[in-house]
């Protein structure tokens, strides 16, 4: 079992029960935007407000928790940050699942070829999946 409140300790967060509940929904749900996560929360927590929901995710942003992925022409989701990876985004049903890709030596080649290091990486790969095909 998980102990989110160690994960929110580690990452310099005040542990509340608002808080607890984020990190769980982000890590069932995976990829969460901040409109589908509010709904979840306003559920269990009848008075949060959507103005605290952007609060904890900004938060948790700057302390390296959550990892804003930004989907082409969508709103972007959320989710707990884990190592380097990139993304397949279906076009009919917007599922994304993550994929691992070595970005090690693609860095590496640009630096390589170009002098440039590059500090963040954000690949998005559109497509159709194996359900909607």
């Amino acid at each position: 079992m998980i102990n989110y409140t160690n994960i929110l300790r580690e990452h310099n967060l005040k542990v509340t029960p608002q808080r607890l509940a984020i990190v769980n929904e982000l890590h069932s749900k995976g990829h969460i935007s901040v409109e589908a996560l509010y709904k979840s929360m306003v559920k269990k927590f009848d008075s949060i407000s959507l103005a605290t929901i952007y609060k904890n995710i900004n938060l948790m942003l700057e302390n390296i928790l959550v990892q804003e992925v930004k989907i082409p022409n969508k709103k972007s989701v959320y989710e707990l940050t884990k190592e380097a990876h990139s993304h397949l985004v279906c076009t009919k049903c917007l599922n994304i699942q993550d994929i691992m890709i070595d970005l090690k030596t693609i860095n590496n080649n640009i630096f390589d070829t170009n002098e440039f290091k590059v500090t963040s990486t954000n690949f998005i790969f559109s497509g159709i999946c194996i359900n909607c095909k």
